[in-house]
């Protein structure tokens, strides 16, 4: 299950939005071991794309070593989709490399009726999709 606060859901709905029509993505970052996620990392869609999203590898080496420099592991990346479900698709899920994160997806297109946004989170390891229970808390 992932825990986020109300804050953050807000942070990462506020990007895919402010994005689209092209795919937004980014990392929350939290402390080493601890799976909750506390600073909001907006990062660049280098791919700038209403299909494909793709963190620009010298943005992500920065990232990762201030991350290392901080005791911080990616809790949770996240990225949008624009026309279809918060579902991970086949590049999605062959450029999930962390085992550990929560990979969060966020839908700005209406495809179930149930308004403009959906918020899902998603474990994919070795290929295998498995979605999670999400818990939207005010503070830890």
């Amino acid at each position: 299950m992932l825990t986020i606060t109300q804050a953050l859901v807000d942070q990462i709905v506020a990007h895919a939005r402010k994005d689209h029509p092209d795919e937004a993505c980014g990392v929350v970052a939290g402390p080493a071991g601890s799976d909750r996620p506390e600073r909001f990392i907006p990062m660049l869609n280098a791919a700038m794309s209403p299909t494909f999203y793709e963190f620009d590898s010298g943005d992500l080496l920065k990232l990762y070593r201030e991350m290392d420099d901080r005791d911080e592991e990616p809790v949770v990346i996240y990225h949008s989709h624009t026309a279809t479900e918060a579902y991970p698709s086949r590049t999605d899920i062959s450029y999930a490399n962390e085992p550990d994160a929560h990979y969060v997806l966020v839908s700005t297109a209406d495809t179930d009726g149930l308004g403009e946004f959906q918020f899902r989170s998603f474990r994919i390891v070795d290929g295998e999709v498995t979605e999670e229970e999400v818990k939207v808390v005010e503070a830890y």
